[in-house]
């Protein structure tokens, strides 16, 4: 069952989102602050896919909330909703470990599109098949159990992470620019802005690199993208 827990403090987007996803098959819980969506996540934590979170809401933000939920699910998709002028909240909820960010107003057809590509990101439905155990010196990363290793210890990585390592492990040595990934990843008709990807990479490296500030496996290639060393 595709389950989505949505948090929005104003009535008439809370109830836009809720048929219009219901519409296209999700199963909607859905709750107008933080507390709440707290206390809905804790009784089931692992029947959600996706949580969809206002940044403003009352009481504890939506960032906040964002971040206890990454915290404590690294799998679950993370979308936050924001407007256009709080461009520096929708870095820092992509930073807390966001999936994606849908700005208002927006369509429904945007909205649908969005939360089917963080799904399959989720659940693992737009895996392809190929060589299905991969290493890269210290790395190994396996298609199956999506998961990847450092001298054998599993990463924490959320979904898109997961899918930057697969992205680089598929590709070794070459240089990807941003917009290849950004649609390799969030898909050819993503209406966002291409620093999503530096984000994310940003995020990455934090977990994978010995020296996120000096990183040896991840390459910024300048004017242009990034590129797996090996």
């Amino acid at each position: 069952m595709k389950q989505i827990l949505i948090v929005e403090d104003e009535y008439a987007i809370r109830d836009l989102l809720t048929l219009n996803l219901q519409l296209v098959g999700y199963q909607v819980m859905s709750t107008d602050n933080a507390e709440s969506a707290i206390s809905i996540y804790s009784e089931n934590p692992e029947s959600f896919d996706i949580a969809i979170l206002d940044i403003m809401l009352p009481g504890m933000s939506g960032l906040e909330l964002c971040s206890i939920l990454r915290r404590e699910n690294q799998k679950i998709g993370l979308l936050i909703l924001s407007a256009k002028t709080q461009e520096k909240d929708k870095i820092e909820g992509l930073t807390l470990g966001a999936d994606d960010y849908i700005e208002k107003p927006f369509s429904v057809g945007e909205l649908i599109a969005r939360v089917d590509a963080v799904y399959r990101r989720v659940t693992g439905t737009n895996v392809e098949q190929g060589e299905l155990e991969m290493k890269s010196g210290d790395f190994a990363l396996d298609k199956r159990s999506r998961i990847v290793t450092k001298h054998g210890v599993a990463l924490e990585l959320t979904q898109v992470e997961y899918q930057l390592m697969e992205l680089f492990f598929d590709n070794l040595g070459v240089a990807l620019d941003r917009d290849r990934i950004l649609k390799t990843i969030w898909g050819k008709n993503y209406f966002g802005d291409v620093k999503i990807v530096d984000v994310n990479i940003c995020r990455l490296r934090m977990k994978i690199e010995d020296e996120p500030n000096s990183p040896k496996h991840i390459c910024t290639i300048w004017g242009y993208g990034y590129r797996w060393n090996i």
